[in-house]
């Protein structure tokens, strides 16, 4: 961490909370730094001042930490839940230092989940800029026909805002269901669920096999294992290489006609033919 940074930033890195709910533990006078109770807009230097969390001194020398966690059907995406409901929190108890999710995968869904304590590289990760492609394998019941996979591809109208352009493709299909791949280059909260829902198809299991370039591979439900050194720097590359993308083509959602122009044929281009039987 650098010198001189915001308090509720240092805070979220190091997996104390995030940094609004920083923020709200800051201003209830829950913070002191170097024994004065903190304030809104305080920055710190983390290698010098001493934090202290509701009278707990905070360690700002933590080791950085990635990791990959399958996570299973029934559990939901937070590290504690007032209503007493299974969390990923129980499958990473072993872990050496505290981490925490990197978005969300909801209660019935499963499969690659990052969980890290590395809140800039969350962040990168997660912010709707970057576009960081996440892959899934859907089983929709009962069939899908081709104007509903193009309409997959280019956009649907979901709670007055249309979808980001995805990549789909059908895997297989047997009488009364259908598994197709689908990636996403956007985070909107239970997107699959809710343009299947408007298409009128049921989604009978949603598993996200991959982030970037990241696979899930052969990781068991329940599952976790630490990122390799050049996974983590193979993301963080995903990340650079899309900000440099980004500057180079303008909003994806701006009013510019050549962006528009290459939406259209990004999305087009996406959409994966229906396997010949």
């Amino acid at each position: 961490m650098a010198k001189d940074v915001r308090l509720q930033k240092v805070l979220a890195d190091c997996g104390v909370a995030s940094r609004r709910k920083a923020e709200e533990m800051i201003s209830a006078g829950e913070i002191k730094v170097n024994g004065v109770t903190a304030h809104i807009g305080d920055k710190v230097d983390p290698k010098k001042d001493k934090i202290y969390v509701n009278g707990s001194y905070l360690n700002t020398n933590i080791n950085e930490v990635y990791i990959m966690l399958h996570k299973p059907r029934g559990f939901i995406t937070t590290m504690s839940d007032e209503m007493d409901r299974k969390c990923v929190a129980g499958l990473v108890e072993d872990v050496s230092e505290r981490v925490y999710p990197v978005g969300r995968l909801d209660r019935d869904s499963e499969g690659l989940l990052l969980m890290t304590n590395d809140g800039e590289f969350a962040n990168a990760i997660t912010h709707p800029s970057k576009h960081i492609p996440k892959t899934y394998r859907v089983t929709v019941r009962p069939s899908i026909t081709e104007d509903q996979l193009t309409q997959i591809a280019v956009g649907i109208d979901i709670e007055g805002r249309k979808t980001a352009p995805a990549k789909v493709r059908v895997i297989s299909e047997q009488p009364g269901r259908v598994v197709l791949e689908i990636v996403l280059y956007e985070g909107r909260n239970r997107q699959i669920r809710k343009m299947c829902e408007a298409l009128g198809l049921e989604v009978a299991r949603l598993k996200r096999t991959a982030v970037g370039v990241l696979k899930l591979g052969m990781l068991q439900p329940g599952k976790w294992r630490t990122l390799t050194k050049e996974e983590v720097k193979m993301l963080k590359s995903g990340v650079e290489a899309d900000r440099h993308s980004n500057n180079n083509e303008g909003n994806h959602n701006g009013d510019n006609t050549s962006s528009k122009k290459q939406n259209k044929s990004r999305a087009s281009s996406f959409y994966g033919k229906r396997r010949r039987r």
